[in-house]
């Protein structure tokens, strides 16, 4: 019997991390989806059953992967890939499409890359904390947009936690701190002319030392992050307000409109204009 519950999360302004649909399906055998690329992260875990992956690698070489039950695989942006359930056995899956800035150092703490998209548990016990927390979100729907973000918060913590490749990265409390107050010296001054060499010196510290720790803790040099933070802050207005290009890239730190519409596409892969009309 084919059954699938779907939903769309409607508020899209969680910069760090958001939600964007998320459901459930019990799959008819050979059901297929794809070939197809998508904007976001989505991570399917799977309940029962069996099916197949296959997605594009770094090389841009297809892979094939079987996925049983208990384990689960992540589609990257971008990335194409198809899935296909078993004729014998099919899978039922529940999944959650999400993004924001603190993904990409999430998941590669996890240890997901485009070449190792299949999840693992490390034990039975943590994977079923992954996917109560999954479900959680698929069967409460109509709960506030806070808690739902809470429990996806949850979701990518024991993610992190319970994957067989998780990367271990020792903790610097020193490190961690000036981390933190760059991140939060951005979300301050993301509007105006800044460069790394400002946050640095604001930190009072060596710009080449700033970068390397900056790297390694967020995953990102300083100058992707703030490019990130503000293409996602841009994509925001040009969603929910009337302001013109122009004006959204004022807003975020860029006086040349070029400068602006080549940088968005570089994360968004289309123009400023082209992502307004689609969303």
């Amino acid at each position: 019997m084919h059954e699938i519950i779907f939903s769309v999360f409607h508020n899209q302004s969680f910069v760090d991390l958001g939600l964007y649909q998320f459901g459930m399906e019990a799959c008819r055998p050979g059901h297929l989806f794809g070939p197809a690329r998508r904007q976001h992260y989505l991570f399917h875990y799977v309940l029962s059953g069996e099916g197949q992956l296959f997605s594009d690698d770094s090389r841009n070489h297809t892979n094939t992967w079987k996925i049983h039950s208990g384990e689960g695989f992540l589609i990257f942006p971008g990335q194409v890939n198809t899935y296909v359930a078993d004729m014998q056995d099919p899978w039922e899956y529940t999944w959650l499409e999400f993004d924001g800035l603190r993904v990409n150092q999430a998941l590669e703490l996890a240890g997901f890359s485009l070449d190792q998209p299949v999840y693992h548990a490390k034990s039975q016990e943590l994977g079923d904390k992954l996917s109560s927390e999954m479900l959680y979100i698929v069967h409460n729907k109509n709960l506030s947009q806070f808690n739902l973000i809470g429990h996806l918060y949850l979701f990518m913590d024991y993610l992190t936690l319970s994957a067989e490749n998780a990367i271990k990265i020792e903790s610097g409390n020193l490190r961690d701190f000036y981390v933190r107050e760059a991140i939060a010296y951005i979300e301050k001054n993301f509007q105006k002319d800044i460069s790394v060499e400002n946050i640095a010196a604001a930190l009072n510290l060596n710009r080449s030392y700033f970068g390397k720790i900056f790297k390694l803790v967020t995953g990102k040099t300083p100058q992707q992050f703030l490019m990130n933070y503000r293409m996602v802050k841009a994509a925001e207005m040009l969603k929910l307000t009337q302001k013109t290009i122009n004006e959204i890239g004022n807003a975020v730190g860029y006086a040349n409109q070029m400068h602006f519409s080549r940088a968005f596409k570089k994360i968004y892969s289309i123009s400023p204009r082209i992502w307004r009309n689609k969303n």
